[in-house]
């Protein structure tokens, strides 16, 4: 499958789930942003977790299809259409060679996951595919989208294909370029994606030597995220938040989600390009659910902070897991089925 950029949009890079195991040498994980969504697209075509999808922030692409495809569209609803008729999210959707699937205006959310039947297929980097746009490496040369640029998939499972099929042969008789079936990856089972989020966190490792006002202002007090956030990390502006006393620390090793308070008091949150190490004190650690929540939050959000222990952190996880795992045998399910697809 062969895939066309007649424009690139704001920011489009290919991704995966990331680059691990280099974290010694310097190399933060990177990967997408918002790995519920890329996951559920990956899902909805029957590709591995770890196939390579493409991450759309804000503005979309636009982008002719020369073979017919199977693919899903998952997180922010960028107003997709094929031939001007909107493409739904969250589902399998099948389209005609010749098809050019175009993006409008971000309606909700921040950053949307295509994958395609088969994953996009780039050479690993380090046992990746994801593009690091700071060292220039992954992905498509290690830089965003341009025009004329080909993307193309690697060989899809025969359950996609299966899928496929049967969406084509429904597209001929309506003379249309585009059909999914009624069934769809319930909003019940997406993580709680809202205008304005309250996001769940554990005590930092510092957490102790900020005032007790601090403290009280952090979790009481709403913060909005700055427009000089991207995908290393997110600022926030509010109150300022302070230390007991002045305090210095040696940099220790820091991950996706780490809160980090610099001299001026204002909170930043790491995010999936983050470094690996960090020196500034360390308030809180976002809880890995509610990580996709942030990654769709934009410019301007106003974020809440509710703080939760360790092992609640851990039940939450288990629990969205668990709710993926049912979702993934559901889907493949249905991939299979031949009747009341459409």
């Amino acid at each position: 499958m062969r895939m066309e950029v007649i424009r690139p949009g704001l920011l489009s890079t290919v991704q995966d789930e990331g680059r691990y195991g280099y974290r010694r040498h310097g190399v933060h994980p990177g990967g997408v942003m918002d790995t519920f969504a890329a996951r559920a697209a990956n899902m909805l075509v029957n590709n591995s977790r770890n196939a390579a999808v493409l991450e759309m922030t804000m503005t979309g692409p636009e982008l002719r299809f020369h073979e017919n495809s199977l693919i899903a569209l998952c997180g922010a609803d960028l107003s997709a259409t094929v031939d001007d008729h909107p493409v739904p999210l969250w589902r399998p959707v099948g389209l005609l060679a010749g098809s050019v699937l175009k993006f409008g205006r971000c309606r909700s959310g921040l950053r949307a996951y295509l994958s395609i039947a088969g994953g996009i297929a780039v050479n690993e980097v380090m046992g990746s595919r994801s593009t690091d746009l700071k060292t220039g490496i992954g992905g498509l040369e290690g830089r965003a989208l341009r025009t004329g640029d080909i993307l193309s998939a690697g060989e899809a499972s025969w359950e996609a294909q299966a899928m496929l099929h049967p969406l084509l042969e429904q597209v001929k008789l309506e003379k249309t370029r585009m059909k999914a079936p009624i069934w769809h990856l319930s909003s019940r089972e997406w993580p709680l994606y809202q205008l304005e989020p309250v996001i769940r966190v554990m005590p930092g490792a510092d957490i102790s030597k900020f005032t007790k006002g601090s403290l009280e202002r952090w979790y009481s007090e709403r913060y909005v995220i700055a427009p000089q956030s991207d995908r290393m990390g997110y600022r926030l502006e509010g109150s300022r938040l302070e230390l007991e006393r002045p305090m210095s620390r040696l940099s220790e090793a820091v991950t996706y989600g780490t809160v980090q308070v610099p001299a001026d008091g204002q909170p930043i949150i790491l995010m999936a390009d983050h470094q690996t190490i960090g020196g500034y004190p360390v308030i809180a650690q976002v809880a890995s659910v509610d990580l996709p929540v942030l990654a769709q939050a934009r410019p301007g959000t106003r974020v809440a902070f509710q703080p939760i222990t360790h092992e609640e952190a851990q039940r939450l996880f288990l629990e969205q897991e668990r709710g993926l795992q049912l979702s993934a045998a559901f889907i493949r399910r249905r991939l299979t089925e031949t009747e009341d697809r459409q």
